[in-house]
């Protein structure tokens, strides 16, 4: 996978992440089935992906259980999303997810002693200001606040993720570091879902479903496949268009019409995604020059 394949990964990972929040409003479980439901079928769907390639990674017993814990960091990320969701709903929870750029900058400046550039210091600020600008109140008695801090609080956890799938998943095929961390969390949720399935409608399984396969092993796969040859700190710009597919289709289905000043934090991160695809071509171009 080369640089511009790698981004395109991306997009497409971020409209199918984009699609998480929409089939978690329409499936009635609770989150707990929800984020058990979603890595059992992403499970499934990935097994047959891993075995149907040519080409196995051998994994060793320190990977596994690394990858293990990854897991559970990302079940523990779906689950405040789908909190957040059920709390505020799509627009919300997706809009205080994209608080994530910010964490990855410092987790990627503390563990890899990577430098922070003054204009991903810019972009950071864009994407901040932009979460400002959608905060409906800064009451915590009030759902949509409540629901938002929900929503960061998936954000950091994403950040701490993508860290760690930085640090663990080089050399890893995608689909098969994606099969044991989801793997982690049908194991860690089971015996806390198992309760409630009967109750679960059979309409919520399909919505479930589709958030398996779809926003979880295609999308879980292409982030994975991207961080082998970009940094997590590219990754969480690109994916900072999630909260502009998830806001289009939420209004689209649900009638959730955003506000003014949702609309203008949309559009800060928008043109924050684009002044650092900028950013990233020019540092590229300088390295390249530095080469010759």
């Amino acid at each position: 996978m080369n640089k511009r394949s790698a981004l395109l990964a991306l997009h497409l990972g971020a409209l199918f992440f984009g699609l998480s929040g929409i089939f978690g409003k329409l499936a009635l479980a609770a989150p707990l089935i929800i984020v058990f439901g979603r890595a059992l079928f992403a499970v499934l769907a990935l097994f047959f992906v891993a075995h149907a390639s040519a080409r196995k990674t051998p994994l060793q017993r320190l990977q596994i259980l690394a990858l293990l814990g990854i897991g559970l960091l990302l079940g523990a990320h779906w689950w405040t999303f789908f909190v957040a969701v059920k709390v505020a709903g799509v627009a919300v929870a997706t809009l205080g997810f994209t608080s994530f750029p910010a964490f990855t900058v410092l987790l990627e400046s503390i563990f890899f002693r990577e430098r922070i550039r003054r204009g991903e210091l810019l972009v950071i600020g864009l994407v901040c200001l932009g979460l400002v600008l959608v905060t409906p109140s800064f009451d915590f008695r009030e759902h949509a606040t409540q629901g938002l801090a929900w929503g960061v609080l998936s954000g950091l956890l994403f950040a701490v993720l993508s860290v760690a799938n930085r640090a663990v998943t080089r050399g890893i095929k995608a689909a098969q570091a994606a099969l044991w961390q989801n793997l982690a969390i049908v194991l860690c949720c089971l015996p806390l879902a198992w309760p409630l399935l009967p109750e679960v409608r059979a309409l919520d399984w399909l919505w479930i479903a589709l958030l398996g396969v779809l926003c979880t092993a295609l999308a879980h796969s292409l982030f994975v496949a991207s961080l082998s040859v970009l940094n997590a700190r590219t990754a969480s710009v690109v994916f900072a268009m999630e909260p502009v597919y998830g806001i289009a289709f939420a209004w689209w289905l649900f009638s959730e019409q955003p506000g003014l000043r949702m609309l203008c934090g949309g559009c800060l991160i928008v043109f924050a995604t684009v002044l650092s695809a900028r950013l990233n071509r020019h540092a590229d171009n300088a390295k390249a020059q530095l080469t010759l």
